[in-house]
């Protein structure tokens, strides 16, 4: 029998914006994610682990902010402004309740 692709189920919820009970689970979250990638197939993809709690706020509804404290390298940075492309990734596994997990956003 040949092997076959199993379907896929939406599994993810877009809201319109974040609303009280979000940012208050934002904030508690004791640790985050930020990912980046150039234009260029040959570029590498930077996935970095954020903190600590508060690092990463809420601004407004559709508007959050983290304070990017240089590790290793700028490789965020120069994505970023080469083509304003991120994505901040949360995880529920420390906190309830266990939604969302991701989020997408443009940087400008």
């Amino acid at each position: 029998m040949a092997w076959r692709r199993p379907r896929l189920a939406a599994v993810a919820k877009v809201y319109d914006g974040i609303d009280e009970r979000q940012r208050e689970w934002i904030a508690r979250q004791a640790m985050f994610f930020v990912g980046s990638a150039p234009l260029d197939g040959e570029g590498h993809v930077n996935v970095s682990p954020k903190g600590p709690i508060g690092s990463l706020r809420v601004l407004d509804e559709r508007t959050v902010a983290y304070l990017d404290v240089v590790g290793s390298g700028a490789e965020t940075i120069a994505h970023l402004r080469e083509n304003g492309r991120i994505v901040v990734t949360r995880s529920s596994s420390w906190t309830s309740p266990a939604w969302p997990t991701r989020a997408a956003t443009a940087c400008r």
